[in-house]
């Protein structure tokens, strides 16, 4: 019996023995940490084509050498190739209008500058009583008008002193005394020939200077079309490349009329422009080589000496001919400060006078004659491509005055 018992209590310590150990491996198997990931396998990607492979992977195909291709049998046309070409029509060139006269078909234009100097001065004069009241108010107009202090005096003393000879002062002695002494004033016996005509083996050389705003690149372009209705083959050089649509509005003007036009990239040097324009003209022949320089203000120091420098590289050349200075009428006085100094860093030859059809008085051309001892050589009096013309002091006192 006693065996029995101990058999039972040795198998329930196998059991539990065996139980305890099945309990402990599960728990050891549910504390393990996962197992890491398998490590992926890494693809190497193609290669790249260097310069010289084949974009593709090559193939194993069959290839032809040359004495293997066939040729096409002899007398075969080859296909022809039709391609669409974009025609471009060609700006017509027009034939501009003819210079002489063209002061006097202009003459309306400048009614608004008459009622301020000309008639102003002949509703005046034809005062019953001509008292020193009306003396001062006839200096007053004269002042007002631009003419300046200096030549308003001169000629309200040569006034008085013809009234009071003439004694009778009808409308017709009137007009006529105050015609002859306005042109006196303009003075006609300033040399107002543009030099224009070409040397024996160089064009003759125009520059055009200004500030911004006088309409100087479009007086170079209507200057282009009075040298054409003379007769005179023209280059432009556009050596404003500080404003990048200059050159294109010069060479637009230059087209109308049959003219080469010279340009630089823009930004760049304005005097190997000028000096590559001089060199095309002489190439080709031209009369007269005509350079449009960049708009500066007379106050920037670095830029007028700049205009300088054009000039002296143009002058490797050979002489320059014209300086044309493009002055806006309607700035009156201040005109005469940027004439000053343009006139201190280049040799001004000429005068151009744009906008004396809009509100500019007339006595503009007297002041700036008087302040730079040059001449008033073209006048611009309207937007249209033939509304520059030469001054001829006769007709445009005329206009001044009226009928």
């Amino acid at each position: 019996m006693e065996i029995v018992i101990l058999a039972v209590v040795i198998a329930l310590v196998v059991i539990l023995g065996a139980g305890g150990l099945v309990v402990g491996s599960r728990r050891r198997k549910q504390q393990l940490p996962p197992a890491p990931p398998s490590t992926p396998t890494l693809t190497k990607p193609p290669a790249e084509p260097q310069v010289g492979d084949e974009a593709e992977t090559p193939r194993d195909e069959p290839r032809r050498t040359v004495e293997e291709v066939p040729l096409p049998p002899a007398g075969t046309a080859a296909p022809e190739v039709l391609e669409e070409i974009e025609l471009v029509e060609p700006i017509p060139i027009e034939q501009p209008e003819p210079t002489a006269g063209r002061l006097v078909r202009l003459r309306s234009r400048l009614s608004r500058s008459q009622n301020s100097l000309g008639k102003g001065l002949l509703s005046l004069l034809s005062r019953e009583r001509l008292d020193d009241d009306t003396w001062e108010e006839i200096e007053d107009t004269l002042i007002t008008a631009d003419v300046g202090v200096a030549p308003t005096q001169e000629l309200v003393e040569r006034l008085r002193t013809r009234v009071k000879v003439l004694g009778t002062r009808t409308p017709e002695d009137l007009r006529a005394l105050l015609r002859e002494e306005l042109i006196t004033l303009v003075d006609p016996t300033l040399d107002r020939t543009l030099h224009t005509g070409s040397h024996e083996e160089t064009p003759a050389v125009v520059l055009v200077v200004g500030v911004n705003g006088t309409g100087k690149t479009t007086t170079t372009g209507k200057l282009a079309r009075v040298l054409v209705a003379d007769g005179r083959s023209v280059v432009l050089g556009a050596a404003d490349t500080f404003r990048a649509a200059a050159a294109d509005q010069l060479q637009t003007w230059g087209e109308r009329v049959g003219a080469r036009t010279v340009r630089g990239p823009e930004a760049g040097d304005p005097a190997s422009v000028a000096f590559d324009a001089v060199k095309e003209g002489i190439a080709e022949g031209a009369d007269t080589v005509l350079i449009d320089t960049a708009g500066r203000l007379h106050t920037k120091t670095g830029l007028m000496d700049e205009l300088g420098k054009v000039k002296r590289v143009v002058e490797k050349h050979g002489p320059v001919d014209e300086v044309l200075l493009v002055l806006d009428a309607t700035t009156g006085q201040n005109g005469l400060v940027q004439a000053r100094v343009f006139a201190e860093v280049v040799d001004i030859t000429g005068i151009v006078l744009t906008k004396l059809d809009g509100t500019a008085k007339g006595g503009i051309v007297v002041a700036v004659q008087r302040e730079l001892g040059v001449p008033v050589k073209l006048i611009g009096l309207g937007e249209g491509a033939d509304d520059l013309a030469p001054f001829e002091p006769e007709a445009f006192v005329d206009a001044l005055i009226g009928e």
